[in-house]
């Protein structure tokens, strides 16, 4: 009976995670069009920080509790998954079109922070509260970044013979969407641990798996979704903005709170978490669009890193 449970609980995580993603991109689409915003600052905002949510939860509340040390795991595991596993499944599904702004500023922006997060946990083995003030810096220069975009951009044109929904409603489906994607990760994620004690699977793989790839459902359910309704601009910018907001607001949030230990062993996956930005950034900066190759080469990258973590640790 247990094991039909925790079955029948991972099948309606999931059909949280894909709903919930369905209406959270309708929405979130939807408010762009409605006040001519961009999707682009709509992936890079409101869907980036909402499917963050996930991260920054875990990492608050840990700073709460005075147990930081799953913050920099956590933050780095997830923008590794977020890129190689996500991005590379979704152009696999479907090629992602990608801005020459995300190109020239936003994942160049993205590396910056990476390497600035490095150094900041090389120096001293803690993330310090000064240095959680300067991440928070980077983080109010970058909404100002995304304000001057908002505004620095033409108003999309609306389709007159598509009917719109109302701004309540439209708000209403992003509230709920996003309700159910996190909520539906949680389950999904409780439920598939479960299962793997019950097969007797290791503590070890269960993190290295579940609970990696867990925490990343949202980024994953909402990017897939996105790409295949045609809001590509909203994928990339979520993938994009969610390792920003991140580093940037996850981990200068719980550095503020308390300082957040980075022991030596985290140099080479920030080293990997540089390295897939970096491939991401090479794999889009001829042709603006990330194809299947692409998304092969991040699969196979990942693959090679999980290799890398069960011989290694």
């Amino acid at each position: 009976m247990e094991v039909l449970l925790q079955i029948l609980l991972v099948v309606v995580g999931f059909v949280m995670l894909v709903k919930g993603a369905d209406w959270f991109v309708d929405g979130a689409a939807g408010i762009a069009e409605r006040f001519g915003i961009p999707q682009l600052v709509i992936g890079l905002t409101i869907v980036a920080m909402g499917t963050s949510a996930p991260e920054a939860a875990v990492s608050i509340s840990a700073a709460f509790k005075g147990t930081v040390d799953i913050t920099i795991g956590n933050v780095v595991g997830s923008n590794i998954l977020n890129i190689l596993i996500i991005l590379g499944l979704t152009s696999v599904i479907v090629a992602v079109a990608v801005q020459r702004s995300t190109t020239r500023y936003e994942i160049p922006f993205m590396i910056g922070v990476t390497v600035l997060l490095l150094v900041f946990g090389m120096t001293g083995g803690v993330v310090s509260r000064l240095e959680g003030a300067i991440l928070w810096f980077f983080f109010l220069i970058y909404i100002i970044y995304l304000y001057r975009m908002t505004k620095n951009q033409k108003p999309q044109e609306e389709e007159e013979k598509k009917q719109k929904m109302s701004i309540g409603k439209l708000l209403f489906l992003v509230f709920v969407g996003l309700v159910l994607v996190v909520f539906g990760s949680d389950v999904t994620v409780d439920a598939a641990t479960a299962l793997a004690k019950i097969v007797g699977l290791s503590d070890k793989f269960i993190g290295l798996t579940i609970i990696a790839l867990g925490t990343s459902l949202p980024e994953l359910v909402t990017s897939v979704s996105a790409a295949r309704k045609g809001k590509a601009d909203i994928a990339i910018g979520n993938i994009v903005g969610s390792n920003i907001v991140n580093i940037l607001f996850v981990v200068g949030t719980t550095a503020l709170i308390l300082p957040v230990p980075f022991a030596s062993g985290f140099v080479v996956d920030m080293g990997i978490a540089i390295a897939s930005a970096l491939l991401l950034f090479f794999c889009v900066f001829r042709r603006h669009k990330l194809d299947r190759a692409g998304g092969a080469i991040m699969l196979v990258g990942y693959v090679a890193y999980f290799i890398y973590l069960c011989i290694g640790k």
